[in-house]
C-alpha cells in the first residue's frame, strides 16, 4: 500500500555574490520589518541577515540566520580566499553559545530567518525586495514531503530553556503565571 505524499512549497533565497556590493539594505529592511511595532525602529542587531565583507577584495557575503545549535563547533576550519583568511564562523548561519550574532538583543533568544512571514503574506521577503543590486533572488518550488514536522513545539521549548538559563527558572515561572493571570482578568 503506497502512502500519498503531501506537497509543500519550499521557499529559498539564492545569493549572487557577483552582484552584492555590500550596501546592507537587506539588513536594514529586515531589522525594520522585525521591529515591534513593524517599521518603528531600525536596530541592525534584530536583522536575520548579515553581510560579511572583505573591503580590500570587494567581496560581500550575505548570510541568513539559520537554526540554533546548543553546542559550539568542535573544530573551526580556516579558509583562504584571495589571500585573505576567513574563519568558519564567517560563513555559518547558526546562532550558537560562542557568538552573539543572530540573537535577539534584548532577550538573547536565537533569531531565525522566517522569510518575513506575515498576514497578509508578502510577495517576497523584505531583504529581497530592498536588495538594490538584485543579488538576493527569492524562489519557491514544490516538493513532496512524507510528513509535516512539528518545529514550533521544539522552538518554544528551546526559547523557554534559554530564558530559564538567562533569568532563572523561578523568575520564568513567576512571569508566565503573571501573564496568565493578566489574560484571565
Amino acid at each position: 500500500m503506497s502512502e500519498e505524499k503531501e506537497k509543500k512549497i519550499i521557499k529559498s533565497i539564492k545569493v549572487d555574490l557577483d552582484k552584492c556590493h555590500g550596501c546592507r539594505a537587506c539588513e536594514v529592511a529586515c531589522a525594520a520589518f522585525h521591529s515591534d511595532p513593524k517599521y518603528s525602529i531600525v536596530n541592525p542587531a534584530r536583522s536575520r541577515i548579515r553581510v560579511y565583507r572583505n573591503e580590500l577584495d570587494n567581496v560581500f557575503l550575505p548570510v541568513r540566520a539559520g537554526a540554533y545549535t546548543k553546542a559550539e563547533c568542535e573544530g573551526r576550519q580556516t579558509y583562504v580566499i584571495n589571500e585573505q583568511e576567513y574563519g568558519e564562523c564567517n560563513f555559518c548561519n547558526a546562532p550558537c553559545p560562542s557568538r552573539d550574532l543572530f540573537k535577539e538583543p534584548d532577550s538573547g533568544l536565537p533569531l531565525r530567518c522566517d522569510m518575513c512571514e506575515s498576514d497578509p503574506p508578502l510577495e517576497e521577503p523584505m531583504c529581497v525586495k530592498w536588495c538594490l543590486a538584485d543579488a538576493l533572488i527569492y524562489e519557491e518550488r514544490e516538493e513532496e514531503v512524507e510528513e509535516e514536522e512539528e518545529i514550533k513545539e521544539d522552538e518554544l521549548e528551546l526559547g523557554l530553556e534559554l530564558m530559564a538559563d538567562k533569568y532563572g527558572l523561578d523568575k520564568l515561572i513567576e512571569t508566565v503565571v503573571r501573564m496568565a493571570e493578566s489574560r484571565e482578568a
